[in-house]
């Protein structure tokens, strides 16, 4: 069996790997909106020295990280969640649970061949025009990258499992847009998309720091920059891997109770 999903995630690879001409347009979008907001980041660490607990090298790291792992955490969508609500939405839903597969492990084999495609397809090149442009804040160790890879692969599966509670959403709403349209708001906010969840100011900055959302780039940034380190980057995966556990344990009681229900939309 656990080479049937693996197949899966090779077949996830390959989908998004044969859509070319929008993967280069990807990286031209990441590369451009990661210069826009580089120099808005200069400007603001020109006036905060250290905002966030970052110098300005570590800051502008953070930013390229940020543009190499949007479409790898699926932060502005384009993940599976679309394809499986309109699944629920016309009943084809009811032949995937005929199939000799659970229907949460396919979509998050199929979701993880998609994260790893896009890691190496949008995320190396804007990372590397990004370091030849600016002096970046990178590792010269091996481990460093190695646990980041981790931290990075525990990060998309927290992705994949709160995308698959919204996507269940559509058993009873049949149309689930607006609680997508939360979920991406809520991600972009909370993963520290916007800005680093460190320079959130007191309580808000605990909180933001405390939920799933900054498994998907704040923790992988700050293992990236040496932020945790030994214990500290023990306790950063451990940090991951509760909230996937938590998620997917979630997504799993809501399949079930879910399954018991299907609703068939115009047929």
């Amino acid at each position: 069996m656990g080479g049937f999903y693996a197949a899966v995630v090779v077949r996830g690879f390959r989908r998004y790997a044969t859509y070319r001409v929008a993967t280069a347009a990807g990286v031209f979008t990441n590369t451009v909106f990661g210069l826009i907001i580089s120099y808005s980041y200069i400007a603001l660490w020109d006036q905060r020295p250290h905002l966030g607990g970052y110098s300005e090298s570590q800051a502008l790291t953070y930013v390229w990280v940020g543009q190499g792992v949007l479409m790898t955490m699926a932060l502005m969508g384009g993940g599976f969640e679309d394809e499986l609500m309109e699944r629920i939405r016309s009943g084809d839903i009811a032949v995937d649970l005929y199939r000799p597969a659970d229907l949460q492990g396919w979509w998050l084999a199929a979701d993880l061949g998609r994260s790893a495609f896009h890691l190496l397809g949008r995320g190396i090149l804007p990372m590397t025009v990004g370091s030849l442009l600016f002096d970046l804040a990178l590792p010269g160790d091996v481990l460093t990258w190695v646990v980041f890879l981790v931290s990075i692969t525990l990060g998309a599966v927290v992705s994949f499992a709160l995308r698959f509670l919204v996507a269940l959403s559509a058993f009873w709403l049949l149309d689930g847009a607006g609680v997508s349209q939360v979920a991406w708001l809520a991600g972009l906010f909370f993963s520290g998309m916007l800005l680093p969840l460190t320079v959130f100011p007191g309580a808000l900055g605990e909180v933001a720091r405390a939920l799933p959302w900054s498994a998907m780039l704040q923790v992988p940034a700050d293992v990236l920059l040496g932020r945790h380190r030994g214990s500290g980057a023990v306790l950063a995966l451990a940090f991951q891997a509760g909230w996937a556990v938590v998620l997917l344990g979630a997504g799993r009681l809501l399949q079930a109770v879910a399954t018991r229900r299907v609703v068939v939309q115009g047929g």
